[in-house]
């Protein structure tokens, strides 16, 4: 019975000691995630403190480029005065690609979807000053204000929507979800 009594003995010592060994470590393991998570939070915050003021920047650069982007915009901005059609047609193919390449490193700030909403916005104009080009009755005795007011025409009578207001759009619905 000795030896009973004393392994007795000995498990009503060590029991106890495990379960607050095992609460302990529990505790300390608990402790030590949210401190991880804490951690992780805080440079989260950090960083965003960093990088949101960049993307909100490359959204408000690309919603300028958008805006530029515009055939009504872009019909004003380039002058059609003293050239032939064929060679506004180029002209204004060679602006879009100049301020589409110009903001190219604004889309490291955005979502996939946006960027490819833009490029969506870009190929539409570049395509509809093309067909508006190749719709002229002898494109290459045609001057450029001709060009211009078929694609003009072509906006004013509803057929064809702002080709880069779906774009805008996207780029706000991601500012917005920022916030």
């Amino acid at each position: 019975m000795d030896t009973t009594a004393y392994i007795f003995d000995l498990l009503k010592i060590i029991l106890p000691a495990l379960i607050v060994a095992g609460a302990i470590y529990f505790l300390f393991q608990q402790f030590l995630e949210r401190e991880q998570q804490r951690r992780l939070i805080e440079m989260r915050l950090e960083a965003s403190k960093t990088t949101l003021p960049l993307r909100l920047q490359a959204l408000e650069r690309v919603t300028l480029l958008l805006e530029r982007l515009s055939p009504q915009n872009l019909l004003i901005r380039i002058s059609s005065a003293n050239l032939s059609a064929a060679d506004y047609h180029r002209l204004l193919l060679q602006e879009i690609r100049a301020e589409v390449e110009h903001n190219l490193s604004q889309q490291l700030y955005m979502q996939p979807e946006t960027w490819a909403a833009v490029r969506q916005a870009q190929n539409s104009v570049s395509n509809l000053i093309s067909s508006q080009f190749q719709k002229l009755a002898n494109p290459i005795e045609a001057r450029g204000p001709e060009l211009a007011r078929r694609i003009l025409e072509m906006l004013m009578t509803d057929e064809l929507p702002d080709p880069t207001a779906a774009a805008i759009m996207a780029v706000k619905r991601e500012a917005v979800a920022m916030f």
